[in-house]
């Protein structure tokens, strides 16, 4: 299992139940890396996708509260379910996409986590863990900056030494 996220200089990620920023670049690279592949998230990452709706040509599976159902993605409610769920697929072919809660939550059983860097400070209210600060995580790749809609970012790759079992 993998997890994408885009963070500034300080691992903010999102304010207000949105991204940071507008990064075309970025949202090119998540297209491509997630397309056809399983992405599972919290559902106020759900909620904040445009019109509520699943991300298209994937599997979506949401953690829910108890009273949500729903038909147009896999809902689970507990943790339990969505690891039952999950080992239904290719590990390397699942994403964590979000939010800061349930990043948090699965981090540990994340083997890599491709990190987009945006050289700016967004004014976060939530943020990620910085992996730079985690003895069993390790930068393995960084591209050359990039710039889109007037930032600075770089696509770096981190690996996880100690993944648990999910």
């Amino acid at each position: 299992m993998k997890a994408i996220v885009a963070v500034d200089k300080k691992w903010g990620i999102g304010k207000k139940n949105d991204l940071l920023f507008s990064l075309p670049e970025d949202m090119k690279f998540f297209r491509e890396k997630t397309a056809n592949k399983i992405v599972c998230m919290g559902y106020n990452t759900l909620l904040s996708f445009p019109g509520s709706k699943p991300l298209k040509n994937r599997v979506n599976i949401v953690l829910a509260p108890d009273d949500v159902e729903r038909d147009d993605c896999i809902i689970v409610h507990t943790l339990e379910e969505l690891s039952i769920e999950l080992k239904k697929y290719n590990s390397e072919d699942v994403f964590v996409i979000g939010g800061a809660m349930f990043y948090r939550t699965m981090l540990p059983y994340c083997s890599e986590v491709l990190v987009t860097k945006v050289d700016a400070d967004g004014g976060a209210e939530v943020f990620y863990e910085n992996l730079d600060n985690l003895s069993n995580w390790a930068c393995v790749y960084t591209s050359e900056k990039v710039e889109t809609n007037g930032y600075k970012i770089a696509f770096t790759t981190y690996k996880n030494s100690d993944v648990k079992e999910f």
